[in-house]
This record gives structure tokens, sequence and C-alpha cells, in this order.
């Protein structure tokens, strides 16, 4: 509790410049003498607070005092302003009063260093707002209507609890409990065309450690692109998966799903990816690649 209130008596200080130590036991709620005893506390402790008797006398900091000489390293000062900023964009904050105390009490202006945008390219902020009911139902504990576009293909209205968002592989998620499957489930934001964040309030658990909605049905596969597909091997996959030949080309041996969304995955690299394993695979994509051949050429 003392080292609570020194450190609010510090805060005091450097926010008003000065004080009397009647102004300070009232705010602290305790006696003069106790706020005296703070006073040589702080004093011992290396942090430059002095007292002048007079008419405009008080107690003070020195002026050249800055929090974070007395208990912050520059790069814990930094990783502080860094970390507030990026919250407050992912909450679409434009200003932030705590940042800015932040930022006084540092003596150290904040960088302009990251942008957030949740929407897709050619999006005009549908996503963000998605994101935004999302999260506000996680926050406030509150039932939400989704109509959802499962990876088979199927459009269905469901009720959720929204437990938590994630971000994982370039694409956000919503961990919910279903109330129609009875269980816990993984969404991906932009498959979920429809949502409305009802009344109705939820007791919160925790979503499972083990994701097995996640992670379940995943099986090594492995590709070869040619050496004009860099851009997109890069952009999609880890740089631990990957490997490249001397001719130019690249292998990526990767955990992948066995899907509906995998073969549509494979098919967007049209000829530019080779499957070597599993070899049954190719027969998959080549029965695929056939009925779109026959679709557009009769």
């Amino acid at each position: 509790m003392k080292e609570s209130r020194l450190f609010k008596i510090m805060y005091y200080l450097l926010d008003k410049g000065q004080a009397t130590a009647p102004e300070l036991a009232e705010r602290f709620e305790v006696s003069v003498r106790t706020i005296y005893r703070d006073i040589d506390a702080l004093s011992g402790a290396g942090i430059p607070v002095y007292t002048e008797t007079g008419r405009n006398g008080g107690i003070h900091l020195m002026d050249d005092f800055v929090l974070d000489k007395a208990v912050l390293s520059e790069e814990e000062k930094q990783e502080i302003l860094m970390a507030i900023q990026s919250i407050n964009i992912t909450q679409n904050i434009s200003d932030s009063q705590t940042l800015q105390k932040l930022s006084a009490i540092f003596n150290l202006s904040s960088e302009d260093w990251l942008e957030v945008d949740f929407s897709r390219w050619g999006n005009k902020g549908t996503d963000n707002e998605k994101f935004e009911l999302l999260k506000s139902a996680v926050i406030h504990q509150k039932c939400v209507r989704i109509t959802y576009a499962n990876s088979c293909g199927t459009i269905r209205e469901r009720i959720v609890h929204p437990l938590k968002m994630s971000y994982k592989s370039m694409s956000w998620y919503l961990k919910a409990y279903c109330t129609e499957k009875q269980d816990y489930r993984i969404f991906k934001l932009t498959r979920i065309m429809d949502l409305e964040v009802l009344a109705d309030g939820f007791c919160k658990n925790s979503f499972p450690e083990v994701e097995e909605t996640l992670e379940r049905d995943y099986n090594t596969i492995v590709l070869r692109f040619s050496q004009n597909m860099s851009y997109r091997v890069y952009d999609e996959f880890d740089n631990t998966w990957v490997t490249k030949e001397e001719n130019g080309d690249i292998i990526v041996s990767a955990e992948m799903p066995e899907d509906e969304w995998l073969i549509g995955y494979l098919l967007s690299f049209g000829t530019q990816v080779d499957i070597i394993e599993p070899a049954y695979l190719r027969e998959i994509i080549a029965e695929q690649a056939k009925k779109i051949y026959e679709k557009y050429i009769l």
C-alpha cells in the first residue's frame, strides 16, 4: 500500500508541479506526518524531491526529473508507448489521453509507427465494423447471431457465445461456443456474411487450450513452385517450410488441412504448382481442373 502511495505522490507532483503536505494528506487520506515520512522515503530512494517553506512553498520534484530516469530504461519506455499506441489503433481510437500523459511523463513524443486496417482490398469498412462488433460482444459477453459460410460452401445461421478474437496465418478468427453444435468452434471472420449482437448474455468459459477444431485433419503437403511464384510463396508460407533448388524451383513442405479450401487454394496457382505429396491429391486437382475446363469450353 505504501509503495502504491509513493508512486501516486510522484505522479501527482509530476502532473501538478508542486503540492503542500496538507493537500497530499487530504488526497491520499493519511496524516501530514505520514506524508513527510513518504517524502523522506522518496528522497532516500534517489527521487529528487524537496520542500520549500514560505508563502509559495511546498513539495516539488526537480524540473528536469522524468519518471523513466527513476524506474524505466529507454527501451522499456519506448515499448510502453508503442504498446499503448497499437492498442489504440486496434480500438480505432484517434486520440488517447493515456498516451499523451505517458509521453509527457517520459519526456518523449510518441512516433506514429503503426497502422491497422482489418478490411480487405476494395472493402469500404465492412470488415472493420464486423471486427468492432465482435470485439464488443466478446468484452461484454453478448450472444451473437451469425450467418456463416463453412469450408464446404454451406451457409447457415448460428447463435454463438464469442470468447476470443484470434489472428492466425494472415487471417482473423472468432473463437466461440456454438449453441447449435453444443461445442467450441472457430469461425473465420471473412466467412461471416452477416452478424447481429443480441441482448442475451452468457457465462464466459475459457476456450479449450488444444485447438482441435483448427488443427485436426492436417497432413503434410509437399509442393513445387516455379520461381516466378516466389512472391506468393513467401507471402503465404513460413520461411522454415521453404527450400530452394539449384534451378530456382521452390519446394514447400507444410501442414495443411485436406478439404475443399485446399483444393481451391492449389487451383489458384494454375500451372505454377506441382503436387509432390500426397500423390492422390494430384488426381483430385486434375479432376477439378477437368470439370472447370468442361464448364467453360462447352
